[in-house]
């Protein structure tokens, strides 16, 4: 019996008749049949697609022209590149599972290749607030940081995290791993939370960050972690684009 997941292996190529005497360049020739069939669903999510020199050859045209109508579909967020992995349709949307886990690890499993900008990493006293998030007394030591995360060089979320400060990882390790890898390697794990989940509409502040539009949908999430003694191991407050992103429930009869 086939492997089900061999038609996701095998490279899509277009079928294309290119037009050498048409005004329109063999490169838009390329992608704009190609940008069709994605965006139509005639190549599913997470498709392989053939590569520029197999294009090239194929289609008699110079490996730029295939390498620029493939860079175009990147570059639009339609197509996404990994060393390794080729060339392949870039999944619509990340549909996250409702549990405890790292919302870097969730991509990574997911086949996105995130990064992590910190935009601003402050060791401050705990206000009164701050203090009640956290469970600590007011004017305790805490850190807070607020990080822009990336898949595949398109920006997904805006993520601002209160942290003890004896336990919270450096901005070195929050540029470079996500928050709970970071944690696990200071020894601190979270054992339960406390979660919600909402919507809003974006600002003017939220669509530059986040490269969409004011009024733009939303998703909100405020989560507490705490570790196996019951303490509050993190506070986060995420807002990520809705145009990528997605909680998923798993429901079950009583």
């Amino acid at each position: 019996m086939a492997d089900p997941s061999s038609k996701t292996e095998n490279p899509f190529a277009p079928q294309l008749v290119l037009d050498r005497d048409s005004g329109t360049p063999l490169y838009q020739q390329i992608a704009n049949p190609l940008e069709e069939a994605i965006t139509t669903g005639k190549v599913e999510p997470g498709r392989l697609i053939e590569d520029e020199v197999s294009m090239a050859a194929r289609l008699s045209v110079s490996r730029p022209t295939a390498r620029r109508a493939l860079q175009d579909l990147v570059s639009r967020g339609l197509l996404t590149r990994r060393r390794g992995v080729g060339t392949r349709v870039t999944p619509s949307q990340v549909r996250r599972p409702l549990s405890l886990t790292s919302l870097n690890d969730d991509l990574t499993k997911s086949g996105f290749e995130p990064h992590t900008e910190v935009m601003s990493y402050e060791v401050k006293l705990a206000s009164e607030k701050e203090a009640e998030l956290l469970g600590c007394p007011t004017g305790t030591e805490i850190i807070q940081v607020r990080r822009r995360r990336f898949i595949d060089e398109r920006a997904l979320a805006i993520m601002l995290n209160l942290l003890p400060a004896v336990s919270a990882p450096t901005l070195t390790e929050l540029s470079t791993s996500g928050l709970y890898a970071s944690l696990a390697k200071r020894g601190v794990q979270p054992a339960t939370a406390q979660q919600s989940v909402g919507a809003r509409i974006a600002t003017e502040e939220d669509a530059t960050i986040l490269e969409t539009e004011p009024g733009a949908a939303l998703l909100t999430m405020q989560r507490t972690a705490y570790d196996a003694a019951g303490a509050v191991v993190e506070y986060g407050s995420h807002i990520y684009n809705a145009d990528l992103y997605s909680f998923h429930f798993a429901l079950g009869a009583e």
